[in-house]
C-alpha cells in the first residue's frame, strides 16, 4: 500500500555563495519572510541548500518504489539523494517528484534540495509586481509505492482524471481514468463513488491496463458556489483479494457557460462573477503559510460575499485549491506568463511546461473553471513570436482540459482590436482609471463601448484596484492621496459598475489582501502593494472590504466607515455607512440624526459635540458603533507629506519647462532622444535617463533606477506608452518631457 511520509522537519539550510548564516529550519519555510517585504529597497536572491537524512521506507514486496515529492521549490531546483542527482525543476510553484529507489540505501540516507530563486534564461516569472520568494515553502513528502501503482511521473499529477457531468434526467456521469504503473492480467482497478455523507453511491471495476469508464449517479446533487457539493472518487488498485494502491480526489458535478450578452452561468442559473485576485504570501512569513492559514484566507473570502477568485500569478497550493472546492468560489487559475516576454525555444518550452503541470495537477478541482495563458504580457511590447505563443498555450489547454473556459488579463494599453484577441474563449483586462490614470468615472463608459464595439468577445475586468493606507485620512479623498478614504469612494464606484452591468463575466479586485512586493516604496510604505482590501497581516479590514461586503453578501450586516479617522474637526462632518439592508438609522450620543433608504452606501452629515461621540447604525437587526472626537484641527499625520509634495513637484516641473509650445505637435530630431525611446534606451545617457526617472516619480509615484526593482518589467516601455497608462497627469505633461528629452544628444 501507498504511505506517504512528511519530511517537514529538521532542515539544514546553507549558502553556497556565503549571503546568510546557516541555520535549522522546518517546512514550510522560505530565506525571504522578512526581507520580502520590509521594506529595505531588496530581498536575498541567492541559491539555499537544504539537507536532512531519511530512512528509505521498507517494501513489503520486491519492485517496490520510493519517490521525493517536493510541494513547490521556488524557483528553480536540483534534488540528490546521498549526493546523486535524482531531478532537476525550474518553475517555483507546482508539485514535482522524483524515484530515488535506486539511489537509496540501507540506514540514513542524505536528501538535499538546491533551490535557486535568481533569475533563468528560460523560466517564468522574470520580472513582476511581488517579491519572488525563495525556498522550501510547501513541504516535501517521501511517498512508497509498490511495483504496480497509480502513477506519479507524470507531471506531477495525482494518477486520476475525472469528470462529471450532469445529465437531462437529473443524475450525473462520471467518466473516469486512472493510470496505472506496470498493469498486470490480475490487477484490476475498482472506482467507488461517495457522496458527502461518505455513502456509496456508485461503482465499476475495470481492468488496469484499461482503466476508463463512465459511471451513473442518479439524482447528482450539483455543485455551485452556493451549494458546494462534493463527491468522493477513489480509485484502489487491486490484486486478488488484496489492496495494492489507493487514491482518491473531491469533485463537484457541475455545468457553467460564459456568453458576450449574458455573462456568466452555472447549472443554468445566470451568476455574475464577482470577486477578488489573491496572493499567497503573508507579512513576515512570505509565501510559507500552513493549510490552516490557507484556510483562512478562502474563509476571509467567503465572508466578503465573492464567489470567485483570480488565483495570481500562478499555481497556488493545493490547499488553497481544496478549500476553494469545499467553501464555493469559481477559480481562475493561471501560470506566470508575466509581464516580460522571453524570446527562444527554451522559454517557449518552460511556458508550455508550466501550463501542463497546472492542467494536470488541477484537473479534479471542481471550482476551477477558467485556465489563464498570461498576465500583462504586452508590458514589453509585442511580436509574433509573443502571439504565436499564446496560440500555442490555447491548444495545449483544450487538448489537455476541453472541458473548461480559457482566459487572459490584458495589460490595460493593450489595443482594443489586434491580434491579442480571439485567442483565448474569454477575456479581460487590468484597468486601474482612478488610480494610475484617467478616472474611476472612465471604468463604465470604456466597458459599454469595447461590448459595443466587440459584441462577440465575453469582456471581464481582471484588475482594478488602489492603494489604501489605514493611517492617511481625509475629509476630501482624491486620487494618490493613499487614503483609507479614497479607496473606500473608488470601490464604491466601482461596485455599483460592476452591478449595473451584468454581462462582465467576472470582476477581480486587485487585492483581497496586500502583499510584499520589495521593489515598492510609496505612500509612505516600502516593500508592499498596498491595495488590499485586508492589510497583509490579516488583523484590519480597511473600509473597502466592508463596501463590497454590503454589495455581495446576504447576511444582514452594517458598518460605519472613518473610524480610523477617529479626530475630525469643522461644524459639521460626514458619517458615511455600508449596509446590505435598504435602511439605515444613525444615532449620535443616543439622539437620532437621522434615516435613509439608499442602496449600499448611506451618508449622513452630522454635528458632533465637543470631545468624544459615539455613533451608532442600525439596519433592521444589525447595528455597529464607533467612537470620534471632535478636535479644533485634525491631526497633521492624517496627511501624507508627498502628496503635497508630489503636486509641488509637477508644478515645479512646469515651471521649469517656461515658455515652451506645449501645444504643439511633438517633434522626434534624429540622432536626439525622445518620449518614443524606451527606458533601456534612455539609461545609455545619464541625463536623458534623469528626465525621464524624474517624469515617472512624479507621474506614477515610482522610483526607477537600472537594474533595481521593477526595471525589468519597465525597461522595454518607453514615455510615450507609460502615458497612456497614466492619462490623468496634467495636460501637457508627457509634450514637455518630450521638449527636455530632445535636447538631449544620442
Amino acid at each position: 500500500m501507498r504511505e506517504i511520509i512528511s519530511l517537514n522537519e529538521n532542515w539544514t539550510l546553507s549558502f553556497p555563495k556565503g549571503d546568510h548564516a546557516t541555520e535549522q529550519v522546518n517546512l514550510p519555510h522560505t530565506w525571504n519572510a522578512v526581507d520580502g517585504n520590509d521594506g529595505n529597497g531588496s530581498y536575498l536572491r541567492t541559491t539555499g541548500v537544504y539537507t536532512r537524512t531519511f530512512t528509505a521506507p521498507k517494501q513489503p514486496r520486491e519492485g517496490g518504489r520510493t519517490y521525493v515529492e517536493v510541494l513547490a521549490a521556488a524557483l528553480n531546483s536540483t534534488v540528490k539523494v546521498n549526493g546523486q542527482v535524482a531531478t532537476t525543476h525550474e518553475g517555483g510553484f507546482s508539485i514535482f517528484r522524483a524515484d530515488v529507489t535506486d539511489l537509496c540505501h540501507e540506514g540514513e540516507n542524505e536528501l538535499t534540495i538546491e533551490v535557486s530563486n535568481e533569475d533563468t534564461p528560460s523560466m517564468y516569472p522574470s520580472s513582476a509586481d511581488f517579491t519572488f520568494y525563495g525556498g522550501l515553502y510547501r513541504g516535501v513528502n517521501l511517498i512508497s509505492v509498490p511495483d504496480a501503482h497509480f502513477d506519479l511521473d507524470y507531471y506531477g499529477g495525482p494518477g486520476m482524471m475525472v469528470t462529471p457531468v450532469p445529465t437531462e434526467d437529473g443524475g450525473a456521469n462520471f467518466t473516469i481514468k486512472s493510470f496505472v504503473t506496470n498493469p498486470a492480467d490480475d490487477l484490476t482497478v475498482m472506482y467507488s463513488i461517495e457522496d458527502c455523507f461518505g455513502r456509496e453511491v456508485a461503482s465499476a471495476v475495470r481492468g488496469s491496463a484499461d482503466t476508463e469508464v463512465t459511471i451513473y449517479v442518479p439524482d447528482a446533487q450539483l455543485w455551485s458556489m452556493d451549494e458546494p457539493n462534493l463527491y468522493t472518487v477513489i480509485a484502489t488498485l487491486q490484486r486478488n483479494n488484496e489492496e495494492v494502491d489507493e487514491i482518491a480526489a473531491n469533485v463537484g458535478v457541475r455545468s457553467f457557460k460564459v456568453t458576450p450578452d449574458e455573462g456568466f452561468s452555472i447549472n443554468g442559473v445566470p451568476t455574475p462573477l464577482r470577486g477578488v485576485s489573491r496572493h499567497q504570501d503573508r507579512v513576515f512569513e512570505g509565501n510559507a503559510l500552513t493549510a490552516e492559514e490557507h484556510y483562512d484566507d478562502a474563509m476571509l473570502i467567503k465572508e466578503l460575499g465573492a464567489n470567485t477568485i483570480r488565483l495570481a500569478h500562478y499555481q497556488h497550493s493545493q490547499d488553497f485549491y481544496d478549500a476553494c472546492d469545499e467553501i464555493g468560489f469559481a477559480v481562475w487559475a493561471e501560470i506566470p506568463f508575466i509581464s516580460v516576454f522571453k524570446k527562444g525555444e527554451g522559454a517557449h518550452k518552460h511556458v508550455m511546461e508550466e501550463m501542463k503541470e497546472l492542467i494536470i495537477q488541477n484537473y479534479n478541482h471542481p471550482s476551477i473553471m477558467f485556465w489563464g495563458i498570461s498576465n500583462e504580457i504586452l508590458i514589453g511590447g509585442i511580436s509574433q513570436e509573443l502571439v504565436d505563443t499564446h496560440h500555442d498555450l490555447e491548444k495545449l489547454c483544450k487538448e489537455l482540459d476541453p472541458t473548461r473556459l480559457t482566459t487572459i488579463a490584458h495589460v490595460s494599453t493593450t489595443p482594443v482590436n489586434g491580434p491579442m484577441h480571439h485567442i483565448t474563449d474569454l477575456e479581460s483586462y487590468n484597468h486601474y482609471f482612478g488610480w494610475y490614470g484617467g478616472q474611476m468615472e472612465q471604468n463604465g463608459p470604456w466597458l459599454d463601448q469595447f461590448h459595443a464595439e466587440h459584441p462577440d468577445i465575453c469582456i471581464g475586468i481582471s484588475e482594478y484596484g488602489c492603494e489604501g493606507i489605514i493611517n492617511w485620512h481625509s475629509n476630501t479623498p482624491q486620487c494618490k492621496d493613499y487614503t483609507e478614504e479614497y479607496q473606500a469612494l473608488y470601490h464604491e464606484h466601482m461596485a455599483q459598475v460592476f452591478e449595473d452591468r451584468p454581462w462582465v463575466w467576472a470582476s477581480h479586485v486587485w487585492n483581497m489582501f496586500d502583499f510584499g512586493c520589495a521593489a515598492r516604496n510609496e505612500g509612505g510604505v516600502s516593500g508592499r502593494n498596498n491595495k488590499g482590501l485586508i492589510t497583509m497581516d490579516r488583523k484590519t479590514k480597511k473600509d473597502s472590504y466592508f463596501v463590497y461586503q454590503a454589495y455581495w453578501t446576504q447576511t444582514p450586516m452594517v458598518h460605519i466607515a472613518g473610524r480610523r479617522h477617529a479626530q475630525r474637526a469643522g461644524e459639521t462632518t460626514e458619517i458615511k455607512v455600508y449596509s446590505n439592508q435598504d435602511t439605515v438609522v444613525l444615532y449620535v450620543n443616543g439622539k437620532e440624526v437621522g434615516q435613509q433608504t439608499a442602496h449600499r452606501v448611506f451618508k449622513f452629515n452630522v454635528a458632533l459635540n465637543e470631545g468624544f461621540n459615539t455613533i451608532v447604525a442600525v439596519a433592521g437587526d444589525v447595528k455597529d458603533s464607533i467612537t470620534l472626537e471632535k478636535v479644533a484641527e485634525e491631526p497633521g499625520y492624517y496627511t501624507l507629506p508627498e502628496f503635497n509634495e508630489r503636486q509641488e513637484g509637477v508644478a515645479n516641473w512646469f515651471k521649469q519647462v517656461g515658455s515652451m509650445d506645449l501645444t504643439a505637435p511633438m517633434e522626434f530630431p534624429e540622432g536626439y532622444y525622445s518620449v518614443k525611446d524606451t527606458m533601456e534606451d534612455l539609461a545609455k545617457n545619464e541625463e536623458a535617463l534623469a528626465l525621464a526617472a524624474k517624469a515617472v516619480k512624479l507621474a506614477t509615484n515610482f522610483d526607477i533606477k537600472p537594474g533595481v526593482g521593477m526595471w525589468d518589467m519597465m525597461k522595454k516601455m518607453t514615455p510615450e506608452a507609460m502615458s497612456n497608462m497614466i492619462s490623468g497627469m496634467p495636460e501637457g505633461f508627457i509634450e514637455s518631457l518630450n521638449a527636455q528629452l530632445i535636447k538631449v544628444k544620442k
